[in-house]
């Protein structure tokens, strides 16, 4: 049944569909989406705070030309419906926003993620091709184990519902690789120089509440060095990890997967934060609503906040003061400039 559709595995098809679009656009944008968003805060109305028109949808209809990949010998055109797409939503707008606002980042995220797909993804953001965004985050960065598909009639269904850090966070290459060396006072340890490398920074709340930020206190934890028994089978001696740093240098910006925490350990936020010698600043943040099982974010324009939710009609709206950041997901920081 699957075989009479278009089935893409690599993103040739949409490459070509980019090729085709671009050729069939020659005028130029006078503004970008970041900038309608910016005069908008600037000119905004009391009454209404909302951005003139929806931005990123929640779901997507993508509608594709089955060509040599078909059985049929006819083209044939399927649509592919996308679902619960508030697992990548929040994170793919605030992407934006960062790479927009920050000269010199986009050029940094395309070692990892490669110069064609960033200038694509902003191209694409800045035509409001909602749904081709998300299809060139699914085909280009995602791997099929992560998301659910279903033919359905004359269409294939593709359903993001899951968690955000699988389907956005551990997406993202190296960009946020940290590395510890560790070293087993045992000789006869079978494994006595190790390295730990990890793709995410994932943090956990103290067991005590500290004198200071928690957050804070949670992210240094996460990179000083430690002492442990080491895990090696029959091996009875300690481990030394070293101070945890960064494989690739600072990223510019850094997600922290604030999962592991309840909203009474919330109550402070830290604007600022030193990351491994480094000094960020808060960009956004994506908010988990448990009883909905939905993703949102909040994010900043020049030090106003903004509130993204793809499912309401008005899905972009300024706030009148910064978010209540309780039903934390995940924290976004961007790296401060080093004037």
């Amino acid at each position: 049944m699957e075989s009479r559709f278009c089935v893409l595995n690599d993103t040739e098809d949409l490459q070509t569909r980019f090729k085709n679009t671009e050729d069939s656009l020659q005028f130029e944008r006078s503004k970008t989406l970041f900038e309608e968003i910016r005069a908008s805060i600037n000119n905004n109305d009391e009454e209404d705070r909302s951005f003139w028109r929806p931005v990123l949808p929640w779901g997507g209809v993508f509608t594709i030309r089955a060509g040599r990949k078909a059985i049929s010998c006819t083209p044939l055109y399927v649509q592919i419906h996308l679902k619960n797409t508030c697992t990548i939503d929040g994170f793919l707008m605030i992407l934006y926003v960062i790479l927009r606002d920050n000269q010199g980042f986009s050029r940094e995220l395309a070692v990892f993620l490669g110069k064609q797909f960033v200038e694509h993804f902003l191209y694409l953001m800045d035509s409001c091709d909602y749904t081709t965004v998300k299809m060139l985050w699914i085909w280009d960065r995602m791997s099929k184990r992560q998301y659910r598909s279903e033919v359905h009639q004359a269409a294939l269904e593709i359903d993001l519902f899951g968690n955000e850090h699988r389907n956005f966070t551990e997406n993202l290459e190296n960009l946020m690789s940290t590395m510890q060396e560790t070293l087993c006072t045992n000789w006869s340890c079978p494994s006595r120089f190790q390295d730990f490398i990890k793709t995410t920074i994932n943090i956990s709340p103290p067991y005590e509440l500290p004198h200071r930020d928690p957050i804070q206190s949670a992210v240094d934890e996460f990179f000083c060095p430690k002492l442990l028994l080491c895990s090696e089978l029959g091996c009875d001696g300690l481990r030394e990890f070293s101070q945890r740093v960064f494989c690739h240098g600072p990223p510019p910006f850094v997600i922290l997967n604030m999962q592991q925490w309840k909203s009474e350990e919330l109550s402070y936020v830290p604007y600022h934060l030193a990351l491994s010698e480094h000094r960020y600043l808060l960009e956004g943040a994506t908010l988990f609503n448990k009883e909905e099982h939905h993703y949102s974010a909040a994010f900043q324009i020049d030090g106003c906040w903004m509130h993204y939710d793809g499912l309401r009609t008005d899905n972009l709206i300024l706030l009148h003061k910064p978010p209540e950041l309780l039903l934390l997901s995940s924290l976004v920081y961007i790296r401060a400039s080093d004037k």
